[in-house]
């Protein structure tokens, strides 16, 4: 892995956008940096502690781990740093990405004591699959889970002895929790371990159509669950490009894994070492996360995803993540990137290729290379490995005695799935950002025929899912029609996402009708089949918009212009009452399922475009 002799030019709209972002930042940037630095410049916590907290912190502890961690033999050992690692896991064996962890503590100590070090398993996260909640109450805690997540990450660092950190985590808002809880403990080395997708199944394709025949009624729930299990089958990721999946191809592009580990499957034979480098990589750091993860880092995740036409979902999850680091940005910057990333990939829902796909035809490695040549993304950038970022424009292989060698992924080795900068599948970004009098809200376009890019019909107004769903099984939307979806946003009931709407609406638009969605919820990551305009900000709830829809209002969808209008003349829009949420709606979100619990959450999440946070 050896850095270029020359750096490219950065493209000029690249280096704008990042350089508003750093002015937009300046203060909550500095402020977080000089945190970081007064808690970096402590003495290691074996040292600084009390000799009671000490010996709670290592009781458990094998005693040759015990005499290394707390200085029993000798305290100069722990006043050198890192040498104690807290792992944070997001294991369960619910979340098939999750499974393979179980056994991860155990590789990273041996590995930790091969290098003269130790761990320990600072904590556990909660970690919930989406696919599971679906439709279902407890989809509306999926979101504020991200914050729990984040929150548990920081109880499991407070215990303060710890020198560097280990991530373990995968799935949609694990990722992000994560992340915002590790960089508020800014000051610690830390590298993210992934787990790996799930070897291919039924493929996507197959799938939803499965699904759309059963919206209509034309197989039962025994063929439905066959295929459903035929596509979900084992450990691993779900091999579709949702938000788990994105979330490995932004960590790469940010420099936070082992480069190229992210989509290696869990019963891979490098998939052990990976985790092994893992530990040497955080060892041999000397960059604190909160550093690495400067306004240049955050870019280069944003053009990630525009590249790669990743999940819609990121556009409330990486705002939240900036925060943490002291950096404000918004859907602007999204926006302005999108007009000058070009699409590299075609990868479910954007394809009809997954990402065992993806990763054989040069994964993350070819989309970094193609896009650091192109002057599209920060190269100077700090990682955790010390060749900077040119590093993870790599493949890992394993060599004949089994250690790790890394190589650049060469050629695109199919490219109906990945293509060069200079040949893209698109000269634009995968998603946009939409504006009117409807609010501010992003769509998925790089999955949707470009046909379907602009749609101009009724709208159809529901206050819920159910009720769209019953409608469609009435017959009620043979025709064409914007389904507006409101009081979904964070506020109204946690902003669960509407997935089950892809199927039904799918369906209309094959029957050649002109359909679109738009909702302040939010869909999965795997959706976009059918032109969706979500997010929309501000919610119905908080007195947006939606709330004066009425049904036959004509809405206009402009994809190409970013435009999200009501066709209504503007005396008569003004003039137009704000509906309020449906008593029974208002008292029955929130009630059951544990949500009463997130209460709090609800009342003070921000909006989407400011990262839908409960902390700020």
């Amino acid at each position: 892995m050896t850095a270029p002799n020359s750096a490219p030019t950065m493209h000029p709209v690249v280096q704008a956008v990042t350089q508003r972002i750093v002015e937009r930042s300046q203060a909550t940037r500095s402020s977080y940096l000089a945190q970081l630095e007064q808690a970096a410049a402590r003495k290691p916590g074996a040292v600084r502690m009390g000799c009671a907290n000490v010996a709670h912190a290592f009781a458990a502890m094998p005693q040759d781990d015990k005499v290394r961690a707390s200085g029993l033999g000798d305290i100069a050992v722990v006043a050198q740093r890192p040498t104690h690692i807290g792992i944070v896991t997001a294991y369960n064996d619910m979340l098939s990405a999750h499974a393979p962890y179980q056994h991860y503590p155990d590789v990273v100590k041996d590995e930790a004591r091969h290098n003269g070090a130790t761990a320990q398993v600072a904590g556990g996260v909660p970690a919930m699959c989406d696919g599971v909640t679906q439709g279902n109450p407890g989809m509306e805690l999926s979101l504020f889970s991200r914050d729990t997540i984040a929150m548990s990450t920081a109880i499991a660092l407070s215990h303060d002895v710890f020198d560097c950190a280990l991530m373990l985590g995968v799935c949609d808002k694990i990722v992000p929790g994560l992340l915002i809880g590790a960089l508020h403990f800014g000051h610690l080395p830390t590298v993210f371990v992934p787990a790996g997708p799930m070897t291919s199944g039924l493929s996507n394709n197959d799938k939803a159509k499965v699904r759309e025949q059963a919206a209509q009624g034309l197989v039962g729930r025994p063929e439905l669950l066959k295929a459903e299990s035929a596509a979900y089958h084992g450990e691993g990721t779900c091999t579709f490009y949702g938000t788990a999946n994105s979330n490995q191809m932004l960590l790469e592009a940010m420099g936070l894994h082992v480069p190229g580990t992210a989509f290696i499957n869990p019963a891979n034979g490098l998939r052990p070492e990976l985790t092994r480098e893992a530990v040497r990589t955080v060892l041999g750091s000397k960059t604190p996360i909160g550093q690495l993860v400067d306004e240049r880092c955050i870019v280069n995740a944003m053009v990630a995803l525009l590249a790669t036409g990743g999940s819609t979902n990121h556009l409330i999850h990486w705002v939240a993540v900036a925060r943490a680091a002291g950096i404000v940005i918004d859907w602007d910057d999204f926006s302005a990137l999108s007009d000058v990333v070009p699409l590299l990939a075609r990868v479910y829902p954007n394809g009809s290729a997954d990402v065992n796909h993806f990763q054989s035809a040069g994964g993350p490695g070819y989309i970094i290379r193609e896009l650091l040549d192109a002057g599209l993304m920060h190269g100077d950038v700090l990682t955790v490995r010390p060749e900077g970022l040119r590093a993870f424009a790599t493949v890992p292989h394993a060599t004949a005695d089994g250690s790790l060698q890394w190589a650049d992924p060469g050629a695109s080795k199919d490219d109906s799935v990945l293509r060069p900068a200079s040949k893209p599948f698109s000269a634009t970004g995968g998603l946009k950002l939409l504006q009117g009098s409807l609010g501010r809200s992003v769509i998925k376009v790089s999955a949707v025929p470009e046909e379907r890019h602009i749609i101009e019909a009724p709208a159809r107004v529901f206050d819920s899912q159910e009720a769209l769903q019953k409608a469609f099984s009435a017959g009620e939307l043979e025709r064409d029609v914007v389904c507006v979806v409101r009081w979904q946003g964070p506020q109204a009931n946690g902003m669960p996402e509407l997935h089950k709407l892809t199927p039904p609406l799918a369906v209309l638009q094959g029957k050649g009708f002109k359909v679109a969605l738009v909702t302040d919820g939010r869909m999965s990551g795997a959706s976009g089949k059918v032109p969706a305009a979500i997010h929309v900000s501000p919610e119905a709830a908080s007195g947006g918009p939606l709330a004066k829809v009425q049904d036959g209002d004509l809405i206009r969808l402009d994809a190409p212009a970013g435009t999200l209008q009501v066709l209504v003349s503007a005396a008569e829009w003004d003039a137009r009452p704000l509906a309020t949420m449906p008593e029974s709606l208002r008292t029955a979100n929130g009630i059951g399922m544990g949500r009463e619990l997130f209460a709090n959450m609800r009342r003070n999440a921000l909006a989407a475009e400011q990262g839908a946070c409960t902390w700020l």
